[in-house]
């Protein structure tokens, strides 16, 4: 396997169900954990409700597949990709997948893909089906990618809907408990792993925050504190939770 930030990456969209909008969020995105060596998007092209995707297409040089519809309420899609998937996880040249839909029926797909080692990153909308979500090494709502979202602040809650959001908070404090040291503390990448292996879908920018710092700042419940590590000068921020047996 590549390193966790080079990986070589299959970029497979489901056109039916994801809107050209978050594109430009989707690649930059993709970025982060690796490099698309492969973009293909599924769907029937004869159909005049796929044409809004014909700029964005050329523009990001994503490849096109086609596929007719069979039957009238049979989405063959979700077939031509899940064969496609399977095809390149045999040719052994990928480190990963990205698939994105909203759609449940690519929930077996991920985990075969994970069963042969393949690292799979998940984009969907906000009503993705959980077993889809939880089948994925990481899962991110295209909500946060739209072109038109507005940026974090428009989405951001406030100190007292984060405090009163009992599912967050647990999922903190949880992790925290899981990272830190005999003293309480953690550092706040620690903490971040943790909470990817126990929460796929966890994003601090559902809550309004581009960073789990900015989070962990706002929610107001934790103490954080910066250290000097290393000797060239880097910096890193550690967090523990004061009503732990280590806290003050």
């Amino acid at each position: 396997m590549s390193d966790s930030n080079n990986l070589k990456l299959a970029v497979l969209i489901d056109a039916d169900n994801a809107q050209a909008s978050i594109v430009e969020g989707l690649l930059a995105e993709t970025a982060k954990y690796g490099t698309a060596h492969v973009k293909r998007i599924y769907g029937d092209w004869t159909l005049p409700n796929l044409g809004s995707w014909k700029e964005t297409l050329l523009r990001h040089s994503i490849q096109p597949m086609q596929q007719f519809r069979y039957t009238k309420g049979k989405n063959a899609t979700d077939g031509a990709m899940m064969i496609d998937a399977m095809d390149l996880l045999y040719s052994r040249n990928f480190d990963g997948f990205c698939i994105v839909s909203s759609d449940s029926d690519f929930t077996r797909l991920a985990s075969r893909l994970r069963e042969s080692g393949m690292t799979v990153y998940g984009f969907g909308e906000q009503k993705t089906p959980e077993s889809f979500v939880a089948a994925c090494d990481r899962f991110v709502f295209t909500e946060v990618l739209r072109e038109d979202a507005g940026g974090d602040a428009s989405r951001r809650k406030s100190v007292k809907d984060l405090k009163r959001d009992a599912k967050l908070v647990a999922l903190l404090r949880h992790a925290l408990d899981n990272a830190a040291d005999d003293t309480g503390w953690a550092s706040l990448g620690s903490v971040g792993s943790t909470i990817a292996k126990r929460t796929p879908e966890f994003d601090s920018r559902n809550y309004g925050y581009a960073k789990l710092s900015g989070l962990l700042k706002a929610i107001q419940i934790f103490d954080l504190e910066e250290r000097a590590v290393g000797r060239g000068g880097h910096k890193a921020i550690y967090v523990r939770d004061p009503k732990s047996a280590g806290g003050s």
